[in-house]
């Protein structure tokens, strides 16, 4: 089939552009990521169609109103931009996959000019769920809304076009199916991981205190202060973020260890010192450092809003993987303890995904999206 992917940057469409390509396609990557980045991500440069050049001044206000009041507007300048321009520059295709929030224009060209099939790749739940969800949690400051009126009536109206709408976990089917779209329409893919960069670790010695980490930023949305609370409940036993800081103030206690983001590459070596990955995110579709940390020998203990429960269903022993509900500090310090006992226990490499480690590959997610495009045919 002849397909074409748009985004902004690389995000997991990268990926799957990649696997896509293995599996025989002819895949038009359209985005604002140059071939030589997304090269180093195993996309080939014939399928790169790079469309920055093309919106270089509205992208270089972008970038200068990073962090201001300006920011959200010149995002959305840029996204409607981007949208237009490849509205113009897609070649004929078959299948059209776009990330939802900037391809309303594409969309409406594709079809009238190809009579495209239509798959919009939605990586977080329905706009007005995740827009409720964020305005409404406890402690969040400032008036302005977390998601504007802007992208909710675009994000609606793509929705309404697609024939297919591709999300990465039941939670986000939910979100859909209670705002009246058919789950028939809806395709759920959980999300693959790249099982070279995270092998199975070698378990940390006894004597190595219990530590939890958390990767990502550090913020209300990912619940950190609820992970924070949960810790708090513990006894003797350490917490390790590594990436940013958002909104949410960072635990002084000197159990505590913040390291500023890393490269993927390198998030390995700190999972092989911990012992549990805990994330308590209030809305995320399928946080990919969840299967990471899997993929690394840690259990899990999440939230029901990260997509976690969906990993449990590609594992021999659903129990690495523990879901309690958004907003509970208690019953996440309980799970976390569970899981903590448990890791403890492990002694030398800990490949805890076994015989079944390829179902969490890259490879196998867009195994399942081919299928998908096929039986949606």
């Amino acid at each position: 089939m002849r397909i074409a992917v748009l985004t902004s940057g690389r995000f997991h469409v990268c990926d799957l552009a990649r696997e896509l390509d293995s599996l025989g396609h002819d895949v038009a990557f359209y985005s604002l990521v140059p071939p030589w980045r997304t090269r180093k991500f195993g996309l080939p440069n014939r399928c790169n169609r790079w469309l920055a050049p093309y919106v270089a001044p509205l992208y270089a206000a972008a970038r200068a109103a990073k962090g201001t009041v300006f920011e959200a507007r010149a995002n959305e300048l840029l996204i409607d931009a981007l949208d237009q321009i490849a509205s113009t520059v897609i070649s004929r295709c078959d299948v059209f996959i776009g990330m939802s929030g900037m391809c309303l224009h594409s969309i409406q060209a594709v079809r009238r000019k190809y009579q495209t099939r239509i798959f919009v790749e939605r990586g977080s739940r329905h706009i007005v769920s995740q827009k409720e969800i964020l305005e409404n949690i406890p402690g969040r400051k400032g008036s302005a809304p977390s998601v504007s009126e802007w992208s909710v009536r675009r994000e609606i109206a793509e929705y309404e076009l697609a024939d297919t709408i591709v999300v990465p976990a039941k939670h986000v089917v939910q979100s859909f199916t209670e705002r009246g779209v058919p789950e028939s329409r809806i395709f759920r893919n959980p999300y693959g991981v790249d099982l070279n960069m995270f092998p199975a670790t070698q378990a940390p010695s006894l004597e190595v205190r219990p530590q939890i980490i958390m990767a990502g930023t550090w913020s209300l949305q990912k619940g950190c202060d609820v992970l924070a609370d949960a810790w708090r409940r513990l006894r003797d036993v350490g917490l390790i973020h590594v990436g940013s800081v958002g909104d949410a103030p960072l635990p002084r206690e000197p159990d505590f260890k913040h390291y500023s983001p890393v490269a993927q590459h390198h998030l390995t070596g700190f999972y092989a010192r911990s012992h549990v990955f805990g994330l308590a995110s209030r809305q995320d579709g399928l946080a990919l450092v969840q299967a990471q940390a899997l993929a690394s020998g840690l259990p899990v203990v999440c939230t029901d809003r990260t997509g976690g429960e969906d990993l449990r269903e590609y594992l021999e022993n659903p129990d690495l993987v523990s879901v309690v509900p958004s907003d509970d500090p208690r019953a996440l310090a309980s799970a976390l303890q569970i899981a903590l006992d448990k890791a403890r226990s492990l002694k030398g490499l800990r490949d805890l995904l076994g015989p079944g480690r390829a179902a969490l590959s890259w490879r196998a997610y867009g195994m399942r999206y081919g299928i998908a495009l096929g039986e949606r045919a």
